[in-house]
């Protein structure tokens, strides 16, 4: 699972013109699934993001996780995530898992933050969306459960 985590004070989805879902201060993270990708990988980054001491403290130092500072997650499918640009002008999406095996683990992992305490929205899997965020920072981190933490 490849995940792009934003710092933002708000995000939205908005799908046929009509806004689907909102958060305030939190996390933006857009999910693309690998066709390798298992339970244990939603599970693992799930709680790796919710751990990440990303937003600030006092002091101004990255040091406070989401759940300290009382934040929401929008939690989107993201299969580009997964496009491969090297060779020729169209990227390609051999990496990327199957619709029914992405949806299953997207649902995994939206899930496991929910397990966890945190307040998750999500987008629509598979439709066609539009995503406003005002990254706050800005802060963006790049996870990959196949780089082990």
């Amino acid at each position: 699972m490849r995940a792009v985590i934003q710092r933002v004070s708000s995000a939205r989805v908005i799908i046929d013109e009509k806004e689907y879902s909102r958060i305030g201060n939190g996390l933006l993270v857009l999910l693309g699934v690998e066709k390798e990708d298992t339970a244990e990988d939603a599970e693992m980054l799930a709680r790796r993001i919710v751990e990440l001491r990303i937003f600030e403290d006092d002091a101004g130092k990255m040091n406070r996780s989401i759940a300290e500072v009382g934040g929401q997650i929008l939690a989107v499918s993201q299969f580009t995530l997964l496009g491969d640009c090297r060779r020729g002008r169209r990227p390609s999406f051999d990496p990327a898992a199957p619709p029914d095996v992405a949806r299953a683990l997207y649902e995994k992992f939206v899930s496991e933050i929910g397990g966890l305490g945190i307040p998750v929205s999500t987008g629509v899997f598979q439709a066609m969306m539009n995503v406003e965020l005002t990254n706050q920072g800005p802060v963006t981190f790049i996870l990959d459960s196949r780089k082990r933490f």
